[in-house]
Order: structure tokens, then sequence, then C-alpha cells
């Protein structure tokens, strides 16, 4: 991308906006944990937390839509014996979600459809096979039934879903702690940020490393897969303390591409990558400000945009998967920060600053990844890679297959999918006027929806005058304006 282009590009002026106060979640009793996890998981259905806990663990799910302050006694997942330490929505099924715990348990949990009503104690699935807490979890990208979990043990467990509940994969390859895992778009590399300041690209399914760096100056403490631009991200500290974010080329991990420093603060820097957009986000943990920028596969690789910023500091963060956004608003990314201190947890917008259109805005939402499994376990298992099925955020769209031949007619193409979740414009967030005693519904008939705004004024204008006997008005047809 050239500086040229890049000026000329739509997501050169995207603007953050937090939402009002009316359209946030308050009354949280978010963790207080110091484990340097995001601690909150979002799909376009609902909102997991993990939240404080006597005597046990727990995270409370509620809908999205359930803004406003969310009620003490609110039913939560509360099956762990010991403090929650990371939470994961399976990206293919909205009401399943997995959770682990100090208590050195993986355990995957299946949401109501309307929410929980009452504590949710007995998982679906509960793996044992840690000897000490697991730390982090993370699912496949395009095979369903698959979940990685890490722990304070050093190894790292593939586990399958719809089978047993012994892992079917065994990683034996750190010697110390994981701090990060990352799978690349089709799930056949895994890239692994360690205690020992190494950067692994491992082959997730032998465990065989096959490339393995150590920066002298970097040390590590978050990877992340750039897999459109064949490049990895790290974020962490330099020798001088300060916070850094790091650009690797995938194929040569001995020296980085580019390397840049932040500024002096202690709190791990979490690394967003949009592919859509071509968009990085670094938040830091303990900061009220979230820095953007637009990544290209040529020199300088990096353009900073702007600033997000605020004077209260988030303790974890949640993003909203791109089928979820609001595409009125042209919004391309969604944040949910955690702000502890006010038990709060406040959506975070980035939108296209452009006049809102009839039509839909092709330039700055191509086709992303869809919620459908673009392969079953076995497939993968037994050596198969086919990267994430597509789809349009265009109302009534169809799942795209990019491995399909013209030929070949996609699984679901026949199948009418539902529109995106789409939320209330977030330039005039209100409360939710249903609520009140005196909303009434209304319908229009299918002739009436399909006419332009213009043409229903008119029509009402000819019913009155036919009731009220006074002389109807002359109509245009060019102009498409009337007179008495």
């Amino acid at each position: 991308m050239s500086q040229h282009s890049f000026r000329a590009s739509p997501f050169h002026h995207v603007i953050g906006k937090a939402a009002v106060k009316g359209r946030s979640y308050h009354g949280l009793s978010i963790t207080r944990s110091v484990q340097d996890n995001h601690f909150c998981a979002v799909n376009p259905r609902f909102i997991a937390v993990v939240t404080e806990c006597t005597g046990g663990g727990a995270f409370i799910v509620i809908s999205v839509r359930h803004t406003g302050r969310v009620s003490p006694l609110h039913a939560r997942v509360c099956g762990h014996s010991a403090r929650v330490l990371d939470v994961k929505w399976d990206p293919f099924n909205d009401l399943r979600i997995a959770s682990c715990s100090e208590d050195c348990t993986v355990k995957v949990w299946n949401i109501p459809p309307s929410g929980l009503k009452a504590d949710l104690m007995l998982p679906s699935k509960d793996l044992l096979a840690h000897s000490r807490r697991v730390s982090l979890i993370e699912w496949h990208p395009t095979a369903r039934d698959l979940l990685l979990s890490s722990a304070y043990d050093c190894k790292v467990f593939m586990w399958r879903l719809d089978s047993s509940d012994v892992p079917v994969i065994v990683i034996n390859t750190h010697c110390e702690l994981v701090l990060c895992l990352s799978f690349n778009a089709d799930g056949s590399l895994l890239a692994t940020a360690c205690k020992d300041k190494k950067i692994r690209i491992i082959e997730p399914r032998t465990g065989r490393v096959l490339q393995e760096s150590r920066w002298a100056s970097h040390k590590v403490s978050r990877i992340l897969f750039l897999w459109d631009l064949k490049m990895l991200l790290s974020t962490g500290h330099s020798c001088w303390n300060q916070r850094q974010f790091v650009l690797w080329d995938l194929e040569d991990l001995s020296e980085p591409l580019l390397e840049e420093d932040l500024d002096g603060g202690s709190g791990v820097i979490f690394p967003f990558y949009d592919a859509d957009t071509h968009m990085l986000y670094l938040a830091g943990k303990g900061d009220g400000n979230i820095r953007y920028y637009a990544v290209s596969a040529v020199k300088p690789y990096v353009h900073f945009l702007s600033e997000y910023q605020s004077s209260s500091p988030q303790s974890g963060l949640g993003v909203m998967p791109k089928r979820g956004l609001n595409i009125r608003v042209c919004e391309v990314f969604r944040f949910y920060r955690l702000l502890t201190v006010k038990d709060l947890l406040e959506p975070l917008s980035f939108c296209v600053p452009r006049k809102q259109s009839e039509g839909f805005p092709e330039d700055i939402y191509p086709m992303t990844a869809a919620n459908e499994p673009a392969m079953t376990a076995n497939e993968w298992l037994m050596g198969q890679n086919k990267g994430p099925l597509l789809m349009s955020l265009r109302p009534k769209s169809e799942w795209f297959d990019p491995c399909l031949t013209e030929t070949e007619p996609a699984a679901n193409q026949n199948v009418e999918q539902p529109p995106p979740d789409l939320l209330a414009d977030l330039r005039d967030w209100t409360d939710d006027d249903t609520q009140s005693q005196n909303w009434t519904s209304f319908s229009v008939s299918g002739a009436e929806a399909c006419a332009p705004e213009t043409e229903l004024s008119i029509v009402a204008d000819l019913k009155c005058c036919a009731d009220c006997k006074r002389p109807q008005p002359s109509v245009s047809p060019s102009s498409q304006c009337f007179s008495i």
C-alpha cells in the first residue's frame, strides 16, 4: 500500500466513539484477577464477563440488548471450584462457550437461547487432563468441535468435543509458561509466545516446531498472525523496558521487519487485527487509550491512524464478530471495555464517518468469515486444511466457500440465512422505549412497505380527503408533488 493509496483509503478517518451511559452495562462485579487475559467474550447474541465470586469461580452471561444496570442477582455460570481465568465463545455456535480455571479444568457450557434464568452448574463437557491451573483456551478457526488449552504445566492440549474427554493432541515443546496462542486463518499453524522470550511456529497436529525465534531486545508477551500479509505481530517490552510491537516475516523469524516503541507503561499490550480492513488495534491493560494503525505488506508496513483516549482504564476487552456490527452507521470494529473501577462494561465503536445511504457500503464491508465451519474435526485431524467460509454482511446473503469450484454448490446455498443482528444507531442510543407501558406496535402491508415514502404520504392524503369530503389534490407524476 503506497502512501497515496493509503490516504485514499476509506479507513483513513476512522473514529472511535464510546456508547452513552444508557447503552452500557452497569453493576457488573468484574473480576480483579491479575491474569493477563481479556475476561470478556462477545458474540451477536450474548456477552460473557468473568466476575468476582466467593468460594469458587463464575462468569455472567447477559444478552447484548440487556443494556443498563445488571441485577446483582442475575444468574451466572458457576460450576468451577476456583477462579475463572478465560472464556471463549464457539465461533460456530452462539450458544456454546468454553471456560478454564485455576481448578485445572476446562469446561464447555450450553447456554439456553433465551439466556440464563437460573445458575448453571452442570457443563456439557468437563475436560480433566492438566495438572496445574489452565490459563488459556482457543477454538479452532475453521474446524468444528476442536478446542485448544494451555496451562501452567507448560503443556498444550487439543480437545475433540464430539468424542472422548481425553486430549487428542499433546504438545510438549515448551519448557516454561505459554503466554499466548494464535492460530493462522486455516488452523494449519499455531504461533506461541512463551515466558522464555521465544516465539515458536508449531505444526499443531504433530507438535513439531517449524520455526523458533528469540530476539535479544524484545521480551514477547502476545503474538498474532497477520495471515493475509504473511506476517506475525508480537507485543512486549524492549530491553529498555519500553512497551513495543514487532513485525516478523512469517517465512523468516531470524530478524524482525519492524520494531517500534510505544511508551514506558507496564501493562500488557493486547493486539487485535482486522484482516478485512487491514487495521491493527493496540490496547494496553490498565490504559485508557487504544491506538489503531493501517498495516500493509510493503515498507514502512505500519501507518499510524489515530488514538482513542479515555480517562477510565480498561482491565479487559471483548470484540464483537463482524456479523454483529451495525452496518447502518458504517461500524467496522467494536470493543467492549471492562472498566473495573466503575463496575462497567462499555461498548466502543469504530466507524467510518460518512453520510447514511440506502445502498450497502461494499467498499468497507468485503466478504468476511462466516459462522459456519469449513470442515469437521476428523477431516482436520486427517490432514486437511481449509480456509474459513466467507459471507457478505449484506442482508440475506449466502455463504461462500472459496475452496469449491464453480460447478460444486455450497452446502447452505439454498438455505435463506437471517440478516445480521443490527443494533440501534450508535449516534442516537437511548433507553429502550419498547419497555414503556405506552408503547404500541404497528405494521404495514407488503405493498405499503415497498412503496417510497413520498408515495405513502400521497396515499395517506388521498384517503384523508375522501373521508372528510374535501377536494382531492392533483398529483404531478413527474415531480411527485401535489397541490390543492
